[in-house]
């Protein structure tokens, strides 16, 4: 069983930053594979970044350049850095742990997480 909190969202304007956590408990992170999601009003969940477990790292194009996903192993936590932030980025980030170990890992499909946080919103005005 893994637990997973995120915290770090709020309200940025336009052209700011943000850095997410996501803290996991019950199984040490760095055996985890760790994705963000997020979902806007009206959306389906759409990936934004990814660490696998080896430390490769995958971003959704919209992102690329602007977001970083990094993991200090030592606090069992992933964050998200949020640099020059838009409108469209305005949504509730999930954080997802992948625990299986069979399987092909499609880092981009929420189906490949088996545990999921509750969400912290960000909003970024325009």
């Amino acid at each position: 069983q893994v637990q997973l909190v995120e915290s770090g969202g709020g309200l940025v304007h336009a052209g700011g930053s943000l850095r997410l956590s996501c803290a996991a408990s019950g199984r040490t992170s760095s055996t985890l594979s760790m994705g963000w999601f997020r979902q806007a009003p009206g959306k389906e969940r759409e990936f934004v970044a990814a660490s696998k477990w080896s430390g490769t790292t995958y971003y959704a194009d919209t992102v690329k350049s602007r977001f970083c996903i990094s993991r200090d192993n030592t606090k069992n936590t992933v964050y998200l850095q949020m640099n020059s932030l838009k409108p469209e980025d305005t949504a509730v980030y999930y954080c997802g742990a992948r625990t299986r170990t069979y399987g092909t890992y499609i880092f981009s499909t929420d189906s490949a997480y088996d545990y999921w946080g509750q969400g912290t919103q960000v909003t970024v005005s325009s």
